[in-house]
């Protein structure tokens, strides 16, 4: 069983834990860690995104932040984003290939696969920048069903309305546009 340390509003853990199932089902503060993986396109820049597994408990079947998780009790963000970026697209990235963006809530109450899902994260939003081959990723089959490039601009475009491919936070992808100083 995954543990996540409760945190304050501002992300620091209190000392006390929860199970991840409790975190979901009572809406209990916790802290995720996203990654955004970015290339150039001559126009501006695109947007590697994973589209979730049918089987993800949240959101299954869209496109999403390219790699995301939650922080297990006792660790720290960028150890996560590390991790996560390594289990679910196989990148093998260095701490200082990660830039930090910032950080962004999380906090919203939805139905998935005829259950309440609650969550109330603070997120730490991470940029990678190196190359990357898509036809060389290791992608990990619970999570990942593909990957692929999209313009950022249009996925920022289809998040702002109901989008029905897409399910990045807006707050994520603005802190990302501001990261790489776009207009949000």
């Amino acid at each position: 069983m995954e543990y996540l340390d409760i945190v304050d509003a501002d992300g620091h853990p209190t000392g006390s834990s929860v199970s991840r199932d409790e975190a979901h089902r009572e809406g209990i503060r916790h802290r995720t860690a996203h990654v955004w993986v970015i290339r150039e396109n001559g126009r501006g820049y695109d947007v590697l995104l994973q589209k979730r597994s049918m089987d993800k408990e949240s959101f299954p079947g869209l496109y999403d932040t390219s790699s995301a998780g939650h922080i297990p009790a006792g660790c720290g963000p960028l150890e996560s984003a590390l991790r996560e970026l390594k289990e679910e697209l196989g990148i093998s990235a260095a701490p200082g290939q990660l830039r930090y963006a910032g950080s962004f809530r999380i906090r919203y109450e939805k139905e998935f696969h005829g259950r309440l899902f609650r969550d109330n994260e603070v997120t730490w939003v991470y940029v990678y920048k190196e190359p990357v081959d898509i036809s060389a990723l290791c992608l990990q089959a619970s999570e990942v069903d593909e990957v692929q490039w999209f313009d950022l601009d249009t996925v920022w475009a289809e998040i702002q309305g109901e989008s029905c491919r897409f399910c990045p936070p807006v707050e994520g992808v603005r802190v990302l546009r501001e990261y790489l100083k776009l207009r949000a």
